[in-house]
């Protein structure tokens, strides 16, 4: 039998303090924190998906075979336009690695801005309104 994959539902990313990685992806990015499972895992909501968070080392967890910290680009949709985008980012204290530049996302021309999260993670957050 032959499928298709419909979304992403989650992404786990390894880090390595989860209270400075959930306040990060929760004061820039807006994420809402929730914590689930008899483990007290914790995820960052958004939209209709969420990351979890892996401690950097933690046993107990079925994960890539090479886990660290830092090894991930990940790229996010606003609704906002890019330089609300960069406005945002310098008041949070974080610094724009590169944009706005002009990308091709998943449907069509995105504008983007980089930074990188607390981990060294490049954050791309981009919107499909310029």
């Amino acid at each position: 039998m032959r499928f298709t994959v419909d979304r992403l539902d989650h992404v786990v990313l390894t880090v390595r303090d989860i209270e400075v990685s959930s306040s990060w992806y929760q004061r820039v990015l807006g994420m809402e924190r929730e914590e689930y499972g008899r483990h007290n895992r914790t995820a960052l909501k958004f939209g209709g998906q969420k990351l979890n968070l892996r401690p950097e080392g933690r046993d107990g967890w079925e994960t890539a075979e090479y886990a660290t910290c830092g090894s991930s680009d990940l790229c996010f949709i606003t609704a906002v336009a890019s330089e609300d985008v960069v406005e945002h980012l310098r008041e949070c204290g974080v610094g724009v690695t590169e944009g706005p530049v002009a990308r091709l996302g998943a449907l069509g021309p995105i504008t983007s801005v980089y930074c990188r999260d607390p981990d060294g993670n490049l954050i791309e957050i981009a919107s499909y309104q310029g």
